[in-house]
């Protein structure tokens, strides 16, 4: 385990320890922070797609490109 992650690991024992309404106030402490708040929506989103299927980004440009010039 890294520094990083052993660091992360006592922040995330010590929130879980906390009781839930303490939980949520520091929920809400971190979602009212604008620049937080995106980078956790983004990691929601790719944690949630993470097993869906890839394909190339010239693929994807492509296909734009070509819906585009309809």
């Amino acid at each position: 385990m890294t520094k990083t992650e052993a660091t992360a690991e006592v922040f995330w024992t010590a929130f879980k320890a906390l009781p839930r309404k303490e939980q949520d106030a520091v929920v809400i402490r971190l979602a009212e922070d604008k620049r937080l708040r995106e980078d956790l929506v983004d990691i929601a989103v790719a944690l949630e797609r993470k097993d869906e299927p890839t394909r190339p980004l010239a693929n994807v440009l492509q296909e734009i490109e070509t819906k585009h010039n309809r």
